[in-house]
């Protein structure tokens, strides 16, 4: 109910009529039934973009320190993810990341859209970085398609540490379903995993023109941070 209110009157009239976000190939979301959305992510406001131009209800998976901020600012936040449909997870590795997988299966099984960015977090540089394997593997488990799309401009409208997205050219490219039927039953295969993760980055890739940096952005992020704290020679 929430999700409905704030796309259809709260936020996506006003954003659609201030942005104008534009879009190609919308025809290739299903009208029914489960779906992995496996965009590129540049920005918070990705997840709401994407929404605003598919019909359908789109269900993101989002980090849990989203809704337990403090003050307005963490109020703001809270109710923006829950907004936009985003189920809270605990990141990490192990139990973490099972219950992350566990989520996304129970919204493919249910029928809905699920929204995942494969990279894991918003790009440091505007690149392309290589796609962790649980998209394939939820795909594979639930046995529904991946559909790659490309965010557009949200970098530049809100780069890191903007609260607001500027007025840009801001759209999103939507890719044909891939098809992985060669995969069923390998979802415990590490390296059929690996191999379809790649075709849907490089899916991706066709649809944004990024360059491709064939490693993990958090741990590239990491060593950017590592480097800023260190004092210079």
């Amino acid at each position: 109910m929430y999700y409905e209110l704030f796309k259809h009157v709260l936020i996506g009239p006003p954003a659609r009529a201030y942005y104008k976000p534009w879009a190609e190939g919308v025809e290739n979301i299903p009208e029914t039934g489960g779906a992995i959305l496996a965009s590129n992510h540049l920005s918070v406001s990705d997840s709401l973009f994407l929404p605003l131009v598919i019909e359908r209800k789109v269900v993101f998976l989002g980090k849990s320190e989203y809704f337990t901020g403090k003050g307005v600012k963490g109020w703001a936040t809270r109710s923006f993810m829950s907004g936009i449909g985003t189920i809270p997870v605990h990141r990490g590795g192990g139990r973490a990341s099972e219950a992350a997988l566990r989520a996304g299966l129970q919204v493919l099984i249910g029928g809905e859209l699920l929204g995942i960015y494969p990279e894991g977090t918003r790009s440091p540089d505007g690149r392309l970085y290589r796609g962790k394997t649980g998209v394939a593997r939820m795909a594979i488990e639930a046995g529904v398609p991946i559909i790659p799309v490309a965010m557009v401009g949200t970098g530049e409208a809100q780069p890191i540490g903007q609260t607001i997205p500027s007025r840009s050219d801001i759209g999103v490219k939507i890719g044909a379903p891939l098809n992985i039927e060669a995969y069923a039953g390998r979802q415990d295969d590490r390296d059929a995993l690996r191999e379809l993760t790649d075709h849907v980055m490089n899916a991706i890739q066709e649809l944004s023109g990024q360059e491709y940096a064939d490693r993990d952005a958090a741990q590239y992020k990491r060593e950017l941070a590592r480097e800023a704290k260190e004092p210079d020679a």
